[in-house]
Parts: C-alpha cells; sequence; structure tokens
C-alpha cells in the first residue's frame, strides 16, 4: 500500500505582499502536488504568481521550476512535482493596487 498525507501550509490568511509558505519536510515522498485556493481577492488587477522552491536543509531555498499560472480569481490551483529532494515551499509574488489574496496552501505527498 502506497503511503499518503496532506498537510497544511496556510490555512485561511490574507496576503498582501510578497511571501514563502511554511516549509515542509517530505524527503520521503517520490510525488507532491501543491494546492493554492483562492477564497477572496481584491484590488486593482491582483495577480498572484507562485513557484515551487526545493532544499537540502530547509535553510537554502533554490527554484525547481514548476510554477502556477499567474493566479487573479477565486479558485483552486494545483501543481505537481517528482524529484525533489527533502524540503519543499512555495515562493509566492503578490502584484496589483491594494492586493490581497485569501488563501489556503495545502501539500499532497504519496510514495
Amino acid at each position: 500500500m502506497r503511503q499518503f498525507h496532506t498537510a497544511h501550509l496556510e490555512i485561511k490568511k490574507d496576503f498582501c505582499e510578497d511571501f514563502q509558505t511554511h516549509p515542509y519536510e517530505c524527503g520521503w515522498a517520490s510525488e507532491a502536488i501543491f494546492y493554492i485556493r483562492v477564497e477572496d481577492v481584491s484590488g486593482d488587477a491582483p495577480v498572484l504568481n507562485a513557484a515551487a522552491q526545493i532544499s537540502a536543509d530547509g535553510i537554502t531555498w533554490v527554484n525547481e521550476g514548476s510554477v502556477f499560472k499567474p493566479i487573479s480569481d477565486k479558485g483552486l490551483y494545483f501543481i505537481r512535482l517528482e524529484h525533489f529532494g527533502g524540503w519543499l515551499r512555495l515562493d509566492c509574488r503578490v502584484s496589483g493596487e491594494g492586493a490581497r489574496f485569501r488563501l489556503l496552501v495545502n501539500i499532497a505527498l504519496k510514495e
């Protein structure tokens, strides 16, 4: 039987500026899916850009290469990853005049 685990990285938080999600140790898993659920969005031309980052130690980070398409509306979005090493997080950029996103961010891991 395969192992599976889902974790909440951010829960119903409002973001108005650039941020990184809480990092998650997941070296045991061979595949991951990041989910971003936008519950509310406001401002003039708001855009959220999010990119997966990897780390060997949970301290020093590098872009993995997987990115979400730019997000500007409510909804559920995801990206899939493989071959990522020990730690994962998202690096997120918020743009737009007065932009605010209320988000839930999850990671689903599978071996």
